[in-house]
């Protein structure tokens, strides 16, 4: 196949077309999506494309979308049907009078797609950050290999506190389950290979953080949530991770027992409990 030619400029985007890919390459102007910023650019091969579409949009506007593959993007994975259109990063909108230009390519990009139907792996690559954001209840990070919660004291329930913060090897995980911030009780959720089906309200989830009150952003958690899932994807069972961490910066050893003694005086925390908790705290030490 020839090289198509051209950028196709929108209001918040601007897409080149080549021979086996549309690089689609997001402004950072005050007026674009958080989220379309965070992602910088996206290349997007064909086969990862099952169709076209160019429709009206609103104030003298026309939409030029590509409709991906089921399977084909992590990123459209982890939303799973919750982004709003505005944020949707396979929408380019256009002044209406670019609407005969626009249905050109939409036009040549239909002659070359050949694919269609569910894919079997990711197409599109992950997004490269961020790969740590801050929720309401805890701190998620992610270094290509292992997720960690650190939880906060402030926000993080006494369930998690008793569990301590957690580590996650990919290897050991089954999925990933995003619930948009923009919604009642977002959240973001690890999905254990070998747990049940039940499970426990977020809030009480050692394996869960929660958004609201302007964390967990969606420019800041979807991109962490869908790197995480195509780690995930992609990985091989990997054997479980020393028990012993990273020293512990004392204060903060400090600041979490003092936080478990609170818990402790309210009878939130059992005797037994906050005995065998301290001793691990001080144990990071």
């Amino acid at each position: 196949m020839s090289r198509m030619g051209d950028v196709l400029a929108g209001f918040h985007a601007a897409w080149e077309f080549e021979s086996d890919s549309v690089l689609i390459r997001y402004e950072r102007g005050i007026r674009t999506p958080k989220l379309f910023q965070a992602l910088g650019e996206r290349r997007v091969p064909l086969d990862a494309i099952a169709g076209v579409t160019l429709t009206r949009g609103k104030r003298g506007t026309v939409v030029l979308r590509v409709e991906p593959r089921p399977g084909a993007d992590p990123l459209m994975e982890a939303a799973a049907g919750q982004l709003k259109e505005s944020g949707d990063p396979y929408r380019l909108v256009m002044p209406a009078e670019r609407e005969v230009l626009a249905e050109y390519y939409a036009d040549e990009l239909r002659s070359l797609l050949t694919e269609s139907g569910p894919a079997e792996r990711f197409l599109v690559e992950p997004p490269k950050g961020p790969l740590s954001f801050k929720a309401y209840d805890g701190k998620a990070s992610f270094d290509g290999r292992t997720v960690n919660f650190r939880w906060f004291w402030t926000g993080a329930s006494s369930a998690k506190w008793k569990a301590g913060d957690q580590n996650f090897p990919v290897g050991e995980l089954n999925g990933v389950e995003w619930r948009s911030p923009e919604v009642f009780e977002g959240h973001l959720r690890l999905l254990h290979r070998d747990a049940g089906s039940a499970a426990a309200q977020a809030d009480q989830d050692p394996a869960a953080v929660v958004f609201g009150l302007g964390y967990g952003p969606v420019h800041e958690s979807l991109p962490f949530a869908a790197a995480v899932l195509a780690a995930v994807r992609t990985s091989q069972p990997v054997a479980a991770v020393s028990a012993a961490g990273p020293r512990r910066d004392p204060a903060d050893i400090a600041e979490r027992i003092r936080h478990l003694g609170e818990l402790h005086q309210a009878g939130l925390v059992t005797d037994e409990e906050f005995s065998v908790k301290k001793a691990e705290l001080l144990a990071e030490l």
